[in-house]
């Protein structure tokens, strides 16, 4: 059955919609952090639909939400006054940081992404952009051109002129050598450079935690300190917290708060787990520059009402379980009993990451070059074993992505840990 519907797929699909597995794999059905694929196979998950079953499968309240609301009305668009939209938002904007916020749901966070683009863009009248390297920020035309990931950006054509700038791969690039402080203090001046000899940028967008780059990060405070530059010039600082928001990085509720020193970004945005599973993407701004726009806009399915009560039943559950708390727990367990796994495995260049947001990065061993063959060959182990895991990096894809719902306990975060290690020991 699975092979005709991979023989389906690939007859009505792209070919570049990509799938995992030399043998692809369909999900029937899941609890908790288990799914179930066609054959009845039972595997622990810890990639969550790329980071987006933030708490659990088949979350009871999420679900009881959502039968609930799909029983009075599933849709109206926003030309309707929605309540369920109205109290989201509300919670949202408080738990931001950004003053006098203002919130504009969308379906996903490519369109997150590129509604921040759009409303940078018009507030500073400027095309320019700051992006980083190696970041992704979804599939839109605008979206693409600011990813700096050549593995994922299809065509050098965008509406949008992009600078590039250093900082957002720690351990690559040029100042990989230098301790923090001065790393910081190298890629500002870096910035600073690039400013002098570019027109006046709209915005820099950034990823707190490169997601599909490879869970890469800068130290804290190198957004901060880039803020100070930015901010004297008037140019917007947009930060990306698709991956890293609501809790999952343990230490913070949102990516941004590891750079704190000069306060909240102009605007963020979200998508994935606050969803679980459901379509809710969104951006939150300054009531300034969301309200910039001289003409009409409406979304025909962002805030529909049958989302926004998955969203709420779900942001709800995460606080009143403290799964940010949880996330920094047994996600500070789960990478230290990686970390002593991947000191056995001369493949594994680094592994990095906070909360339940690990990456393992593999190389040729006793060199630095990528081997995205040794990062698929685990990926394949991982799930004979009975784990799912995801991959990424800018280098080849050769790194592998942990991320499991923020739910996850002790007792799995080690039987995931003894399956990974196990992977990553077959390959030597």
């Amino acid at each position: 059955m699975n092979d005709d519907l991979l023989g389906r797929h690939r007859a009505v699909l792209p070919d570049w919609l990509a799938l995992y597995y030399d043998e692809p794999l369909e999900i029937t059905h899941g609890e908790g952090r288990h799914v179930w694929d066609a054959q009845g196979n039972r595997y622990l998950d810890f990639f969550g639909g790329i980071l987006t079953t933030m708490t659990a499968h088949a979350l009871p309240e999420v679900t009881k939400a959502v039968t609930e609301q799909a029983e009075r009305i599933v849709h109206s668009s926003t030309l309707y006054l929605n309540r369920p939209m109205v109290d989201l938002a509300e919670r949202i904007a408080q738990l931001s940081g950004i003053p006098e916020a203002r919130v504009f749901f969308t379906t996903s966070g490519t369109e997150a992404n590129d509604t921040a683009l759009l409303l940078a863009t018009a507030y500073r009248r400027s095309n320019t952009i700051l992006a980083m390297r190696n970041s992704y920020h979804g599939r839109s035309f605008s979206a693409v051109g600011v990813t700096g990931n050549r593995g994922w950006s299809p065509t050098s054509l965008s509406p949008l002129q992009t600078l590039y700038v250093h900082g957002g791969v720690r351990t690559r690039g040029p100042f990989a050598d230098l301790d923090d402080y001065d790393y910081v203090a190298a890629c500002v001046d870096d910035l600073k450079d690039l400013l002098g000899h570019s027109r006046p940028p709209a915005a820099l967008i950034a990823e707190p935690i490169q997601g599909v780059g490879g869970f890469t990060s800068p130290p804290d405070g190198l957004y901060a300190a880039f803020r100070e530059v930015l901010h004297e010039r008037g140019v917007l600082w947009i930060s990306d917290e698709v991956q890293t928001g609501w809790g999952r990085t343990g230490e913070h509720f949102w990516g941004w708060q590891a750079h704190a020193r000069s306060g909240p970004p102009d605007m963020l945005t979200f998508a994935k787990g606050i969803g679980n599973g459901m379509s809710i993407g969104g951006v939150v701004a300054r009531a300034e520059v969301m309200n910039c726009l001289d003409a009409n806009s409406i979304s025909t399915f962002g805030g529909t009402q049958i989302t926004m009560a998955a969203g709420l039943a779900n942001l709800t559950y995460l606080l009143e379980h403290d799964l940010q708390g949880n996330a920094r727990r047994v996600g500070g367990l789960l990478i230290e009993r990686l970390r002593a796994a991947a000191a056995h495995v001369p493949a594994v260049r680094e592994v990095r990451g906070r909360g339940l947001m690990i990456g393992i990065e593999l190389t040729k061993p006793g060199t630095d070059e990528a081997d995205p063959a040794a990062a698929s060959a685990v990926l394949e182990a991982a799930r004979a074993g009975g784990l799912l895991i995801g991959k990424g990096g800018g280098h080849d894809t050769s790194a592998l992505r942990v991320a499991p719902p923020l739910s996850l306990n002790v007792a799995e975060a080690e039987e995931g840990a003894a399956i990974l290690e196990d992977a990553l020991r077959s390959i030597q």
